[in-house]
């Protein structure tokens, strides 16, 4: 889907409607959350297995892997915003750097995770702890997915630059495909073969290889001409290059401070049992869904952003933010009611051992909190994304790590898990409230 660009490229026009921004929004939605119900299927069917271990060991392997993969997720959201930048300009040689650029850098990050994987294994289950069981299910389900990381790395460089481009239902359709291919094998191999945890793993191995072949398809057979006119030096030009690993340090430091969030909170988890550690994967698993689904309107929200600072667009810009903050205020209220009224439900679509299901359904008033100190955060950061000013995400994170932090050194020896989440609602309330702060500046540096 091509944004409708006819308003918004004219500098006086009194609108961006909501409508415009819902039919843009909707398709990235859908891709995005089939991310997190990938996840939830994942803990879904492996919880249909009667050892609690077996979710804790497939949620110690998915944390190794976000780790890695989210350590470069830089690559899919600064792609997304060069990209929509250089389409506002109406630079076409950009538009295709903008791509190839952090291509390189996914198969190389890739290969190099291939040859690392058993120090990577060892240092990551040595950090995380849990007990040896759980850990020989998580050495199980790494061995097998690690092959699949060049491929994982190049579909968020992928599905980054459509967004970017701002073809929602392509980068739609290799999304879907390749998280329905997933849901399909993971039936089929866990609940049809048996196969347990090794199952889930080359499911994923597959569905990954598959839907980066697709999307390479896709690619060079809508710009086969274009890319035929880059070449190396083009790759290398010094000001464009600098700016891409500038922006892209910053969100790899972002992505440390959230992963050191996310280590700490599942290696307390692990050590107050397997259960608490099965419930807490279970509540993450709700958690990205309902991360994912505000999302959505973040990635419009970026693409809109984008291409505003690239036309020099200001109405546009500020059209963006004020959509950004009502549509994410308005799915917040609609997931609170979604999980007060269903949310013992869907806790037992995820397991049907009863010990784990009552610790869950014990923590979701967690989940009733999180989407409203959350929203604005996962905003603003899909807004400094598309204007590549991805310094003052960095500055924000930070500072909600350390309030994490203390809040964990306070709370988890008075309310024990409790605590552990008490702190990680107070990380996403700091997320927010500190990115909220650098909006005026974002707003001056680029429409001064």
């Amino acid at each position: 889907m091509k944004l409708a660009t006819s308003s918004l490229e004219n500098k006086g026009s009194p609108s961006l409607s909501q409508r415009q921004y819902l039919v843009l929004a909707i398709p990235l939605i859908i891709s995005g959350i089939s991310t997190p119900i990938l996840g939830a299927v994942d803990t879904a069917v492996v919880g249909r297995i009667p050892d609690p271990a077996s979710i804790g060991g497939v949620a110690i392997g998915a944390v190794i892997f976000n780790t890695m993969y989210w350590l470069l997720g830089f690559l899919r959201v600064s792609t997304s915003g060069f990209t929509a930048q250089a389409e506002g300009a109406n630079n076409q040689k950009e538009m295709i750097l903008s791509f190839l650029r952090p291509m390189i850098i996914a198969v190389v990050f890739g290969l190099f995770f291939i040859i690392l994987q058993q120090p990577i294994l060892k240092i990551a289950l040595a950090l995380i702890g849990g007990s040896e069981t759980v850990s020989s299910f998580a050495a199980s389900y790494f061995s097998i997915r690690i092959w699949g990381a060049p491929f994982s790395l190049l579909s968020y460089v992928m599905i980054g630059w459509l967004i970017g481009m701002g073809k929602v239902r392509l980068a739609l359709a290799t999304q879907v495909l390749m998280n329905l291919l997933n849901i399909i094998l993971d039936i089929v191999f866990v609940l049809g073969f048996g196969m347990g945890v090794t199952g889930v793993a080359y499911a994923t191995l597959i569905s990954e290889i598959s839907a980066v072949l697709f999307g390479a398809w896709v690619i060079y057979r809508t710009h086969r001409v274009k890319l035929s006119t880059i070449n190396f030096q083009m790759l290398i030009e010094s000001e464009p290059l600098i700016k891409m690993i500038k922006v892209n340090r910053d969100l790899f430091l972002r992505t440390v401070c959230l992963l050191t969030m996310t280590g700490i909170f599942t290696a307390k988890g692990a050590s107050m049992g397997e259960v608490t550690l099965a419930a807490n994967a279970i509540l993450l698993q709700i958690h990205y869904i309902m991360a994912y689904l505000i999302a959505g309107f973040a990635n419009a929200s970026s693409i809109i952003v984008g291409r505003a600072i690239g036309s020099g667009n200001q109405f546009l810009y500020k059209r963006a933010l004020s959509l950004s903050a009502q549509w994410g205020f308005a799915s917040s209220i609609v997931l609170f009611l979604v999980i007060l009224l269903f949310g013992e439900s869907i806790v037992a679509l995820f397991t049907t051992i009863t010990e784990v299901k009552e610790v869950a359904i014990g923590l979701l008033i967690w989940m009733l909190v999180f989407p409203f100190v959350g929203f604005w955060g996962l905003q603003l950061e899909g807004i400094f994304s598309g204007a590549t000013e991805a310094r003052s995400i960095r500055d924000s994170i930070i500072l909600a790590l350390i309030v994490f932090l203390l809040a964990i050194w306070l709370f988890v020896p008075v309310y024990s898990n409790h605590g552990v989440w008490i702190a990680f609602v107070l990380f996403s309330f700091s997320r927010s409230f500190f990115l909220s702060l650098f909006i005026p500046k974002l707003t001056r540096t680029n429409f001064s």
